[in-house]
């Protein structure tokens, strides 16, 4: 298939450090399957721009941003198939962005879920980067003129914005957006540790880490809560669900359908249940974290992957701006 003909896919991850399982199964699964995928051209940035948008620590944004891309390497992203940067390299975003704030109102960006569950987060740190993080993210995704974003749910309202101004830019100056569409991985949703909500760093007890040792990952999956392991039915929420989730995501179908069936009869030991689980899901980590290990000294290649990622998002970037600026009636 011609390089013209490809549909072009672009994704990110905040500059937050190392990654976790969550991120992982969340979506690094589903980039290394578009990246493989000969009918897509992919784009994968570590997004540390958005990292300011919410309080941060300037001492470790720069480590925490190569930190995720040392991740990225050792999942097994190539930098010969897909584009790796951060996102600070590529003015061009920051350029767009404002560009694109000039066709959505204050209005509609106050209204926005994900802006109000911010705001209540960090109720000192209501910042203009804070409401101009949907522009932002519109201007990542447009800048690429991406079709397809492997995002989860929780960013359909982003990626709602990113379509409208699309629609807004195209119709007012004759510009050629597509809108863009949110791309489901397999598995999107991957429940906190605690038995609530989701993986996130950001809550403390809830993720497993890609570089944990087999005896952290036992230590934290022994805190997931559960029951007496009996039961008439079985838990659809709470630390029990997230553990036959678990199961069925790193031992199959069969393993959980065999615990289900335990816990309506005899009943579960949960102990048993989570020393298996911890062997799983290591197996399944060890290669990821013996390829970070040999990747961890050779930082000039990161480097260079990091440098060279850059160049070739922003040759894309500048011809989109370019065109982007002429249409909009600026100084060629």
């Amino acid at each position: 298939m011609s390089h013209m003909n490809k549909k072009r896919v672009f994704s990110g991850t905040r500059a937050t450090g190392r990654l976790h399982l969550g991120n992982y199964l969340g979506a690094v699964k589903g980039y290394l399957e578009l990246q493989n995928n000969p009918q897509f051209e992919t784009i994968y940035m570590v997004m540390d721009l958005h990292a300011i948008t919410t309080p941060f620590d300037k001492k470790t944004l720069s480590q925490d941003t190569k930190e995720v891309i040392l991740d990225y390497l050792a999942c097994g992203l190539d930098p010969e198939k897909s584009i790796i940067t951060a996102q600070s390299l590529v003015p061009e975003h920051a350029y767009l962005a404002h560009l694109l704030s000039s066709e959505i109102s204050v209005a509609r960006m106050q209204h926005l879920p994900t802006f109000k569950e911010k705001v209540k987060l960090h109720p000192g740190h209501v910042t203009m980067a804070l409401l101009n993080y949907p522009v932002l993210m519109a201007a990542d995704i447009l800048l690429y003129k991406a079709s397809f974003v492997p995002v989860g749910i929780d960013q359909e309202p982003h990626i709602e914005v990113a379509r409208e101004i699309a629609r807004k830019m195209n119709q007012k100056y004759g510009t050629d957006f597509p809108e863009p569409e949110r791309f489901t991985a397999r598995a999107e949703y991957i429940p906190s540790l605690t038995g609530e909500g989701k993986m996130s760093k950001s809550v403390e007890g809830s993720y497993i880490g890609l570089t944990d040792s087999l005896k952290e990952i036992s230590e934290k999956l022994a805190r997931t809560p559960t029951d007496i392991g009996k039961g008439t039915t079985i838990p659809k929420e709470g630390g029990v669900a997230v553990l036959l989730d678990l199961v069925e995501l790193f031992e199959g179908k069969e393993k959980r359908k065999k615990y289900e069936l335990c816990y309506t009869n005899n009943g579960i030991k949960y102990s048993e249940l989570k020393k298996e689980l911890a062997e799983a899901i290591f197996r399944e980590l060890k290669p990821i974290q013996e390829k970070r290990k040999e990747l961890e000294a050779k930082p000039e290649y990161i480097e260079k992957v990091i440098e060279e990622g850059a160049q070739k998002a922003r040759k894309i970037a500048q011809e989109t701006l370019r065109e982007v600026k002429e249409k909009m009636g600026f100084i060629a």
